[in-house]
């Protein structure tokens, strides 16, 4: 066998001689392509629980080698037969793992100079809306009063909407710190920012799966870590039992150690370089003066 396998080996070496110039650069990137996507797939499912299942087909495969090396047909045509049903069933078992993962590729921005960028259209929160956040947040973080709040960036949460009780408020510190109150009907689940607009609170975020999140931090933070995994929105989150404050953001957690640190992260996340440099977006410029002084604001 090992034999075969050197011939082989011999066979395409030929092959690759013979080819021109041309040919060879196309070969040598086509390799290279392959192996990158290879291993992004690699680390996509070391952090699922496809990577168990990686660990399986391997024992299986291992003993269909043995079985073919044995000339066990029996059961090699029941392998055969049932390796059919085992691409539907991981399709079904994986769903949530593959969804999540062409999400992922969904939200990166590799071709976004090639396609038009639909997210323009995107009305984004103002920094006055931001600023009220960061205040309610630190607020309710003195008096250790759990809260979620989930801002809408560029990939739509109406799914998210739909699971909670409309608003439709202004974003106000007010507000926010009412509807977080302890024992008021609207305390329990997240409130959904969209805008300068709170569309809907009590609402249900799914849970992070993944299993290297410490396990001191409670469903409140695996709910923020969740939707954080499954969009590009960002989560202010704060626990109910240290009054800590931390922000989500594509499937990691940050804990804030004050308010300018939230506020400039927030304002660094949803704000673009040319929103930055838009002499009309006067907004972003005077909050971030108020609370870090008359220095130049890039």
């Amino acid at each position: 066998m090992l034999i075969s396998i050197i011939e082989k080996l011999k066979s395409l070496f030929t092959v690759f001689t013979t080819l021109s110039v041309l040919e060879k650069i196309s070969s040598a990137v086509e390799i290279l392509i392959i192996t990158f996507v290879i291993y992004k797939i690699l680390m996509w499912v070391k952090n699922t629980r496809a990577w168990v299942l990686i660990r399986g087909i391997v024992i299986i495969g291992i003993f269909v080698l043995i079985a073919q090396l044995c000339k066990f047909r029996v059961i090699l045509y029941i392998l055969q037969t049932l390796s059919y049903i085992a691409v539907f069933a991981m399709i079904i078992i994986f769903q949530d793992d593959i969804r999540n993962g062409l999400e992922h590729l969904g939200r990166q921005k590799v071709f976004s100079r090639f396609l038009p960028d639909l997210n323009k259209l995107t009305k984004k929160i103002s920094a006055e809306s931001v600023q009220e956040i960061v205040e309610a947040a630190f607020a309710m973080g003195k008096v250790k009063t759990g809260a979620l709040i989930v801002i809408e960036k560029n990939f739509s949460l109406e799914e998210v909407e739909r699971t909670g009780i409309a608003i439709n408020g202004e974003v106000t510190r007010q507000l926010l710190i009412n509807i977080f109150e302890k024992n008021t009907p609207l305390h329990d689940g997240a409130v959904l920012v969209v805008g300068d607009t709170i569309k809907a609170a009590t609402c249900y975020l799914p849970l992070s799966h993944n299993p290297n999140i410490p396990k001191d931090l409670g469903t409140r933070h695996r709910a923020a870590l969740g939707i954080s995994e499954v969009s590009d929105s960002l989560t202010v989150v704060v626990s109910e039992e240290t009054g800590r404050v931390s922000l989500c953001r594509e499937g990691f957690i940050t804990v804030m150690s004050d308010e300018k640190e939230l506020l400039k992260t927030l304002i660094d996340s949803i704000y673009d370089q040319e929103d930055m440099e838009d002499k009309r977006n006067k907004s972003v410029r005077n909050v971030m003066r108020n609370w870090f002084g008359s220095a130049k604001v890039n």
